[in-house]
């Protein structure tokens, strides 16, 4: 059904005046002949032209009705919401150094080693699903849709696993086979490379706000790029860093190979450098958060989505449909059949 409305509805106001001119007009045109006697046309029948005598002045009406309507501006309002989604890019950065295979973030599965867990939080941060946790727990939020999320991974050297992407299926796969280096030679923790290039990754995308989650639970011993100078490179990009120090406090079970071959867990020292990640995260506007066990890993991942959002504005406009080209020419067509009719078929004499 169509709602009309009027541009100026105060012109309406000339629909009250039609009865007066039609009473003016009637009383105008009223003439008389004088015969001498009616008898001879007294219950005759009523032709055609007799009964449509009336139809010139009820088509001028409906004339002057329709162009005071169309004066009016007749329209009806279709709205539209557009909404415009801007995405932010999102640089996770992982650590996959040797002590990374700690199993202290599940206390009752001494299987399930730091790495795991961060893989299986990670996918379920960007796609927004709950997956199969070995350590039964969820991010449950709504996912990166509109973001751009990409990987790098660092031990004693950083890689780019996976650019900028919003295939995020493709990159959930990458996520999973990530693994913890064996060979010594690639151990190491890098933590300033693998941010700079992080922020590298982040330069070269057009999105307005830029963001790395910087996953560690060790301390920078190797590398040519430091972390202060890392978080210096991060501040002059625009990157918001977000550092997460993963792992217990004190000791943790660390698998190891006895005298036998058979891998038993030994305690090894927790060395997370909190004052360094905590000045990274200060450096460029972001925050710094401990992950003592596996849910307050969840809890961080859970409260850096909300705090970084995808930006949507809904944008509501109204576009009119004029219709008053319809009441005008309907004016025009009643005003020429009237003034037809009224000088041909249906002429009034005298």
């Amino acid at each position: 059904m169509l709602d009309f409305e009027f541009r100026d509805p105060w012109l309406l106001v000339g629909l009250l005046l039609l009865p007066l001119l039609l009473t003016l007009t009637v009383r105008r045109a009223e003439s008389f002949v004088t015969y001498s006697t009616l008898d001879l046309i007294v219950g005759l029948p009523q032709t055609l032209r007799s009964r449509l005598a009336a139809l010139p002045l009820v088509l001028m009406v409906l004339a002057l009705t329709a162009m005071v309507v169309a004066l009016a501006g007749p329209r009806t309002g279709d709205e539209e919401t557009r909404v415009h989604r801007e995405g932010i890019a999102i640089m996770m950065v992982a650590d996959r150094s040797s002590s990374m295979d700690a199993r202290d973030l599940v206390p009752d599965n001494r299987n399930i080693n730091r790495l795991d867990v961060v893989q299986t939080l990670f996918n379920e941060f960007v796609l927004g699903a709950d997956l199969d946790s070995p350590a039964e727990v969820s991010v449950n939020g709504n996912g990166r849709t509109d973001d751009a999320v990409g990987l790098v991974a660092f031990a004693r050297y950083a890689d780019g696993l996976c650019p900028l992407t919003l295939d995020h299926g493709n990159l959930a796969g990458i996520v999973s086979d990530l693994h913890i280096v064996t060979d010594r030679n690639e151990d190491g923790t890098a933590l300033g490379e693998g941010l700079a290039l992080a922020v590298e990754r982040l330069r070269e995308h057009p999105a307005r706000s830029k963001v790395a989650i910087l996953l560690t639970d060790g301390q920078n011993n190797i590398g040519d790029i430091t972390p202060k100078q890392a978080a210096q490179l991060a501040a002059a990009q625009n990157v918001k860093v977000y550092c997460i120090g993963a792992g217990t406090k004190g000791v943790a079970p660390m698998p190891a190979q006895d005298r036998r071959g058979r891998t038993v867990l030994v305690r090894a020292e927790v060395n997370i450098d909190e004052k360094t990640l905590r000045m990274i995260a200060k450096e460029t506007g972001g925050l710094y958060f401990r992950a003592t066990d596996a849910e307050n890993l969840a809890s961080i991942y859970r409260r850096i989505d909300q705090l970084e959002r995808t930006e949507i504005t809904e944008l509501h406009y109204l576009e009119y449909h004029e219709w008053y080209p319809a009441f005008a020419w309907v004016a025009l067509g009643c005003m020429t059949c009237s003034a037809l009719l009224g000088n041909t078929m249906l002429r009034r004499l005298p």
